[in-house]
C-alpha cells in the first residue's frame, strides 16, 4: 500500500489513506472501511472511486483499538476458515464504535477530506461497507454538505436501539443508494424495512435493494465472501449516485 497520512480523530490520531486521480481540484470523497482493517483491498476500492474524479479519504475507523497494521488480519481471508475465524476476533473493535465514539470522530473525518488539497468546501459524498455503512449513514445526519451516502452489505443500520444509523436521518440531505446483502443477519428484513420507512419518512431520495444472494461482504474480493455479480452491480450504483448528485 502507498504511505498513510496521519488525521486528528476525537480520541487521538487516525491513519488514513488517500486516492486522487490527478493533482487537479475535484470533489471529496469519504470512504469508511469495513471490519477488516485499512488494507490493500480498500486502496483498489479507493483508487477506481478516484479513478471517476474523485479525492478519496479512508480512515482507519479502528484506530482506538491500534494502528492500521494492527487492526488488519495477516491471514488469506479468501479461506472460509480464516475468515470465520477472524470475525470472531473483531468483537473488541467494534464494542468501541459507540453512536457517541463514531459522531465525535466523523466530523474530524469530515474535516481531514476537507483540507485535502484540491477538495475544497463543496459537497461530498460518503460510501461505506459493513460497518463503514453506519459511520456513513450518521455521517449523512449529522452534517447536510454531505450530498450523497452509499451504504453496502451494512451491518445494524436500523436497530431497536436508541442511538440506531437509522434515528439520525433526521438532519439528511443526501441522496441514499443502499444494497443489502441478502439473508444478512446483520441487516434482517425488519432491519431493511425500518430503514426504509425511515428515509421515506424524512422525504429523502433513496434507493435501497436486497443483492440477490450476496452475501455479507460481497464486494471484498479479498475474503471468501466475495460475489462478482454484487461487487459489479455496487460499482455501477455508487458510480451514478455520485455523478447525480457531486458531478466530476
Amino acid at each position: 500500500m502507498r504511505p498513510l497520512i496521519e488525521i486528528p480523530a476525537a480520541d487521538g490520531t487516525a491513519e488514513a489513506l488517500v486516492a486522487r486521480p490527478d493533482d487537479g481540484n475535484h470533489p471529496g470523497v469519504l470512504l469508511c472501511i469495513d471490519a477488516l482493517g485499512l488494507r490493500p483491498r480498500i486502496q483498489e476500492m479507493a483508487d477506481r472511486i478516484a479513478s471517476w474524479g474523485y479525492i478519496v479519504l479512508a480512515p482507519n475507523t479502528m484506530y482506538r483499538s491500534g494502528t492500521a497494521a494492527q487492526t488488519t488480519p495477516t491471514t488469506d481471508l479468501r479461506i472460509p476458515e480464516e475468515r470465520a475465524a477472524y470475525g470472531k476476533k473483531v468483537g473488541p473493535y467494534l464494542a468501541l464504535l459507540t453512536g457517541a465514539a463514531i459522531d465525535a470522530d466523523l466530523p474530524h473525518y469530515l474535516s481531514a477530506l476537507r483540507g485535502l488539497d484540491g477538495v475544497g468546501e463543496g459537497p461530498v459524498g460518503v460510501t461505506g461497507y459493513c460497518m463503514g455503512a453506519k459511520l456513513a449513514t450518521r455521517c449523512s445526519g449529522l452534517d447536510p454538505s454531505v450530498a450523497a451516502c452509499g451504504g453496502f452489505h451494512g451491518a445494524m443500520l436500523a436497530t431497536d436501539d436508541d442511538d440506531s444509523p437509522h434515528l439520525t436521518l433526521g438532519g439528511a440531505q443526501a441522496e441514499f443508494v443502499y444494497g443489502h446483502a441478502d439473508n444478512d443477519q446483520a441487516m434482517t428484513p425488519q432491519m431493511v424495512e425500518r430503514l426504509d420507512a425511515a428515509l421515506a419518512e424524512h422525504g429523502l431520495v433513496a434507493q435501497s435493494a436486497v443483492y440477490p444472494q450476496a452475501p455479507h461482504g460481497y464486494t471484498m474480493s479479498d475474503t471468501s465472501s466475495h460475489q462478482q455479480a454484487g461487487e459489479d452491480r455496487h460499482w455501477s450504483e455508487l458510480q451514478a449516485l455520485f455523478a447525480r448528485t457531486l458531478g466530476a
